[in-house]
């Protein structure tokens, strides 16, 4: 009987410590609390927008306004040359002229690629104001400006000569009217009175010049490659020694 007792309390004690062990105590962990963001953070705590719709909302770049000498597309192609004066007929007015991106100019035929970035590099040029010879010409007749040499008077004394635009046949303005004008860039003045610049043309006289719209007028010549260019100008050198040492025994 003392042993059933005994093995009875020892079972109970045995009880009660799992009970103890396999229930312990659970603490509750209030959590931390967050602190507001300060206000000159919030624009950056904003979730980005996604790709597309940040696209949209970029601004499209400005068109420019034609100029006299510039009045469309198909004057823009010829003075630039390279040839894109043949695409004219795909670009339908100036506003696609200035509007069209390079994957659409793609569609349309504009080939090959360097022809594409030579005239998307000479669009955001004109965009910019950067003319070629002409450009800021303001009396056009048919696609020809007339320039001619006056006198202005000079900020320190004295007059100095410099090349204006006039309309086709007229004269050049009287002394008083010249403080306004603007010179023509581009060309210059050579001995007293001759006008001299590239793709100028001396009317007869002397005294007065023409720039007529013509194709590549504009135009950023290419360079040619010597000997098979930079990359394999070493290798055809090399080899055109050795056929001429051969040659010559």
């Amino acid at each position: 009987m003392a042993m059933e007792a005994a093995a009875s309390a020892l079972g109970s004690n045995v009880i009660h410590a799992m009970i103890h062990w396999a229930a312990p105590s659970i603490m509750i962990v209030k959590p931390p609390q967050l602190r507001p963001i300060p206000s000159f953070l919030l624009p950056f705590a904003q979730p980005l927008p996604h790709a597309r719709r940040l696209h949209q909302r970029v601004k499209a770049a400005p068109i420019p306004r034609p100029t006299p000498f510039v009045p469309d597309a198909q004057t823009f192609l010829t003075l630039i040359g390279r040839k894109l004066s043949q695409h004219a007929s795909k670009i339908p007015s100036w506003d696609a002229l200035f509007s069209l991106t390079s994957a659409q100019l793609r569609e349309l035929g504009v080939e090959p690629p360097r022809t594409r970035r030579y005239l998307l590099r000479w669009r955001e040029k004109f965009r910019n104001g950067q003319f070629g010879i002409g450009g800021d010409i303001q009396h056009v007749e048919n696609g020809t400006a007339e320039l001619r040499v006056v006198e202005v008077a000079g900020q320190h004394g004295g007059n100095h000569k410099i090349i204006v635009n006039v309309p086709a046949g007229g004269s050049a303005p009287p002394k008083t009217l010249t403080e306004d004008i603007v010179p023509i860039n581009g060309v210059h003045i050579k001995r007293a009175h001759t006008i001299v610049g590239p793709h100028v043309q001396p009317l007869k006289g002397g005294r007065a010049a023409k720039i007529e719209v013509k194709e590549g007028l504009w135009e950023d010549k290419r360079g040619h490659k010597i000997d098979g260019g930079e990359r394999r100008q070493a290798e055809i050198r090399a080899k055109r020694r050795g056929e001429e040492r051969r040659a010559a025994r």
